[in-house]
C-alpha cells in the first residue's frame, strides 16, 4: 500500500481506499485534505502502488514537508504556489482528473503537461516556474509557437494538445483558486487561433481481417486478443472499456437476456443490448455465430471476460485483468505472427471498421446509435470512414434518381431500354401518355 493509504470493508463487502494524514503532520500545519480514493486498486495506487491519486496527494505532501524543513528544492520538483508547476499539478488531484480523465488517456496528459513546464522561454526560465497571472494571452501565443516549433519539424497536432489542455485547466482551477487568475484574460487560452493542418483519420481495418487476428490468435494459444478484437469490432465497446473488465460473463447470454449481451460505455454511460439471436418460422438465427465461437475458447477464471492468469505463493494459480499497455502490446506481438494482418491493426482500427461496417450497412443515425451508445449525431458520424462500398452505395441511389429525372422530364426524353430498366412505360406510347393524364 502506498503511504498514509488506508483500507476499510464497506457494508456491501468492497474494498475501499483512504487517504489519511496522520494526525502528527495536522499539528504541523499540514493542510492537505484527507480524500476518499474509490474502491478500485488502480485508480487510488496504480498498478503497481506507486501512481494513482495516492500518488499526487504524496506528492503535494513532499512538497509541504520540504518547504517545512527548509531543504533546497531541485528544479521543477517542489512546485512553488501559484506557479504553472503548481497548477498542473493540484489539477491533477482534482476529480476533474481522476474521475473524467480515463487511466488510458493519463499517460498523454502527463506528457503534454511536463512538455508545457519544460519549455524554456528567452529569458531562460521554464514555463512551469512562471505564476500563473504572467501568462497573458501574448504569452500564450509565444509558448505555442515555441512548443509547435519541434526538433524534427512542426508538431501541429502537440500544439493543439497544449491549447485544449491548458483552456481547461485554466477554466477548472480558476473557480477554485480565482486570486491566482489575472482579472482581465482569466483563460488566456479561450479563442486561440490554431495554426492549420491536414488532420488524418485513423485506420479501420475490415471485418476479414479482424478475424484473419482473431482465429490466428487462437490458434498460438491467445484467445484473450482475440476476444478484445472481436469484441470491439462487432459489439463497438471502447478498446480500454473492454481491457478494464467492463464486459463481465453475466452480461453475455444472462438469465434475465439468454439471447443477448450487454455492452457498457464508461464514457458516457451508455448501456446497450445487442441481440445474438431471433427465431424466424421456427429457424434460429444467430447474428454472431463466429464473434460466439471465438469468445468460447476464453477461459473462465473470473467474472471479467478478458482476464490473465498470475502466479501468486506457492504455485498457487490465480487472475487479474491486464493493463491497457500490456494488451497494446501483445497485440501487437500477435499481428506480427499471423500472416495478412496489416502494420496498421489496432484495437481502436476495430471498433472503427465496426463502425464503418455500421455506414456501408446504409443504417440510419438513429439505428446505428442504437448499436454503438453514442448520444449524438455529431459524434456518432466522426467514425465512420469513407470507404468505397459507401460510395458505391451513394452513386447507385444518384444514378437511379437521374433516369427517374429524365423519365419524367418530357424535354430529354429516356431511352426505352433504360424505362424498360426502371418498369416503366417508354416515352410517347399510348401507355405513358395514359398514364400522364391519369
Amino acid at each position: 500500500m502506498p503511504r498514509f493509504v488506508e483500507t476499510r470493508r464497506l457494508v456491501d463487502g468492497s474494498l475501499a481506499f483512504y487517504f489519511r494524514i496522520p494526525t502528527y503532520y495536522r499539528g504541523m500545519g499540514c493542510s492537505i485534505a484527507n480524500e476518499p480514493l474509490g474502491t478500485r486498486y488502480e485508480v487510488a495506487c496504480g498498478e503497481d502502488g506507486k501512481g494513482g491519486r495516492a500518488s499526487a496527494l504524496n506528492g503535494l505532501f513532499d512538497e509541504w514537508n520540504a518547504q517545512r524543513k527548509g531543504e533546497p528544492s531541485e528544479q521543477g520538483k517542489i512546485a512553488r504556489y501559484g506557479t504553472i508547476d503548481w497548477l498542473f499539478r493540484q489539477y491533477k488531484t482534482e476529480k476533474a482528473y481522476t474521475e473524467k480523465v480515463s487511466p488510458r488517456s493519463r499517460p498523454d496528459y502527463e506528457r503534454i503537461m511536463q512538455m508545457i513546464c519544460d519549455t524554456v522561454g528567452k529569458s531562460g526560465r521554464r514555463v512551469g516556474e512562471r505564476q500563473i497571472i504572467e501568462v497573458t494571452p501574448r504569452a500564450a501565443d509565444k509558448i505555442y509557437e515555441k512548443i509547435i516549433d519541434g526538433p524534427n519539424g512542426l508538431r501541429l497536432r502537440q500544439g493543439e494538445k497544449v491549447v485544449g489542455l491548458c483552456r481547461k485547466v485554466w477554466r477548472i482551477m480558476r473557480r477554485l483558486h480565482p486570486e491566482l487568475f489575472d482579472k482581465k484574460h482569466p483563460n488566456p487560452w479561450d479563442d486561440f487561433t490554431l495554426r492549420s493542418r491536414t488532420k488524418t483519420r485513423k485506420h479501420a481495418v475490415t471485418r476479414e481481417e479482424v478475424y484473419k487476428f482473431a482465429w490466428g490468435c487462437v490458434k498460438e494459444g491467445r484467445p484473450e486478443p482475440a476476444a478484445v478484437a472481436v469484441i470491439c469490432f462487432e459489439w463497438l465497446q471502447r478498446p480500454e472499456n473492454v481491457v478494464a473488465g467492463f464486459l463481465t460473463w453475466p452480461d453475455y447470454r444472462s438469465k434475465q437476456w439468454p439471447n443477448a449481451v450487454r455492452i457498457e460505455h464508461h464514457k458516457n454511460k451508455a448501456l446497450v443490448w445487442h441481440p445474438l439471436e431471433e427465431v424466424v418460422d421456427g429457424e434460429t438465427i444467430r447474428f454472431y455465430s463466429e464473434a460466439e465461437e471465438i469468445l468460447s475458447h476464453l477461459p473462465k477464471i473470473g467474472v471479467p471476460m478478458i482476464m490473465r492468469r498470475i502466479q501468486r505463493g506457492e504455485g498457487k494459480g490465480n487472475a487479474k485483468v491486464w493493463s491497457y499497455p500490456g494488451m497494446e502490446k501483445l497485440v501487437q506481438q500477435m499481428r506480427k505472427k499471423i500472416d495478412g494482418v496489416s502494420e496498421l491493426f489496432t484495437l481502436d482500427a476495430c471498433r472503427h471498421g465496426g463502425m464503418t461496417e455500421l455506414e456501408e450497412a446504409e443504417l440510419t443515425d438513429g439505428q446505428g446509435r442504437a448499436l454503438s451508445g453514442h448520444k449524438t449525431a455529431q459524434a456518432y458520424r466522426g467514425y465512420a470512414k469513407e470507404t468505397m462500398q459507401r460510395a458505391l452505395a451513394a452513386t447507385r441511389k444518384r444514378h437511379a434518381h437521374l433516369l427517374t429525372q429524365k423519365q419524367l422530364d418530357p424535354v430529354s426524353p429516356v431511352r426505352d431500354e433504360e424505362a424498360v430498366e426502371l418498369g416503366a412505360a417508354p416515352l410517347g406510347t399510348t401507355a405513358s401518355r395514359k398514364a400522364d393524364r391519369r
